[in-house]
């Protein structure tokens, strides 16, 4: 079977390594891709706002599934156009998509459908003095987010009513994150052990896959601005089986059959951004995909067919004895070109990329590009070099994978050296 996944980042890569390992498939096609999915599939360049162009490729080169990795052609609607088209597509539509696409409406759905969640209140551009007069009332430290998509940053945790008002403002006002701050939800901050979940569903039946942490703040010591993601590992030693039980119960069924009873029922992946706190489990949030870069270090986890698991689920009859958790612990560690989040220079050589012990360690490419037949920098987040180790702990896979990192280089690398730390 044929194979065309949608992306360019480290997550499009980790999942065209996991469905090429299925012999059922002969060609992955990635669009755009990046220097690593070369190795496994062959990069295309199509236009994804064009869907015209995207059901053309698929239907000349007899694709028999798409897997979209990103969310804004998910909330774009591709998925739509695709099934239109009669062409099978993992990945869930645009009602479905909602869910990550506009945080007012995925809090509201929680509320009614008693989903344990931060208290919040959402206010739209025109309601600016009311936010700013809300924030005279509330607990710091207080979570400002953009009810739109900001590529994982739009989320700020001020300390106090300065930091706050600053938020609102930046989101608001100055549109930092254009027309997606125009509505922005204030929440409680919550305490606990944050942990990540990828519930992969019909719509009806689903499978959880093993929970990851990752790390979202650019420092050290989880300081500094949220980015897409600064590491992940996985499995977690804090989750134990009355904490799925929790997560199935409290959260994953009913946030299917309240999709479902709006008729935005979802086919895909659902992404819950949880906490552990000291009353039970809570929704931080839910994203419409796989995350970036959990994906990096669960996928490694699994066993059997993937390929199979995600054709299964678009079909739209799960085979939920399709992959199973092997044991296994991984890690994952992300260099950043220096200066990202914010404003970042690329086009810089990476070096010492042949060094690394590929045995147990996986150079997961995102934002790089061949020049010149070498690996160049073209991105924010640039590698996710992610070691996996059977019949070891997620401390052994950070030892291994830290010094296999030391062995790659670029102008002005970064990464964070306290992934894991908390265990």
């Amino acid at each position: 079977m044929n194979v065309l996944i949608i992306g360019s980042g480290g997550r499009e890569h980790a999942l065209a390594i996991k469905i090429a390992e299925s012999n059922r498939v002969n060609e992955i096609f990635i669009s755009p891709g990046n220097a690593g999915t070369l190795q496994v599939g062959t990069n295309i360049i199509l236009n994804i706002k064009d869907h015209s162009e995207v059901i053309e490729f698929s239907k000349n080169n007899l694709i028999d599934l798409v897997v979209i990795g990103p969310e804004v052609p998910l909330v774009d609607g591709l998925s739509e156009s695709l099934r239109e088209n009669n062409i099978l597509v993992f990945g869930p539509n645009m009602l479905a998509a909602e869910i990550e696409g506009n945080k007012k409406f995925s809090k509201e759905l929680m509320y009614e459908y008693n989903i344990p969640t931060a208290k919040f209140n959402s206010f739209n551009k025109s309601q600016y003095s009311d936010a700013i007069d809300y924030l005279k009332s509330g607990n710091f430290p207080i979570v400002i987010k953009a009810s739109g998509l900001a590529a994982g940053k739009g989320v700020i945790i001020a300390l106090d009513f300065i930091e706050a008002t600053s938020a609102v403002k930046s989101m608001m006002q100055d549109s930092i994150f254009g027309d997606s701050g125009e509505t922005i939800v204030i929440e409680e901050f919550l305490e606990g052990e944050e942990l990540s979940v990828f519930a992969i569903t019909d719509g009806d039946e689903y499978i959880l896959l093993p929970a990851s942490q990752d790390h979202k703040r650019i420092g050290e010591g989880d300081t500094g601005k949220n980015t897409g993601g600064m590491g992940a590992y996985a499995p977690l030693n804090f989750v134990t089986d009355e904490l799925i039980l929790e997560i199935e119960n409290k959260v994953v069924k009913p946030t299917l059959k309240g999709l479902k009873d709006k008729n935005r029922k979802f086919n895909g992946c659902l992404y819950c951004g949880l906490i552990n706190t000291k009353k039970g489990i809570k929704v931080i949030e839910f994203n419409c995909r796989f995350g970036d870069p959990e994906t990096q270090v669960v996928l490694p986890l699994l066993d059997g067919d993937f390929f199979e698991l995600l054709y299964s689920t678009a079909k739209g009859k799960i085979n939920r004895d399709s992959v199973e958790y092997n044991g296994s612990s991984s890690v994952c560690v992300v260099t950043v070109s220096g200066g990202y989040p914010d404003s970042y220079e690329k086009g810089f050589e990476i070096t010492g990329l042949e060094n690394i012990n590929n045995d147990s360690t996986n150079i997961v490419h995102a934002g790089t590009t061949i020049k010149d037949g070498k690996v160049i920098t073209n991105g924010g987040r640039v590698l996710s070099i992610t070691t996996t180790l059977k019949n070891s702990t997620v401390n052994d896979c950070l030892t291994e994978c830290y010094a296999n990192l030391a062995k790659v280089s670029y102008k002005d690398i970064y990464f964070r050296k306290d992934i894991g730390n908390k265990l």
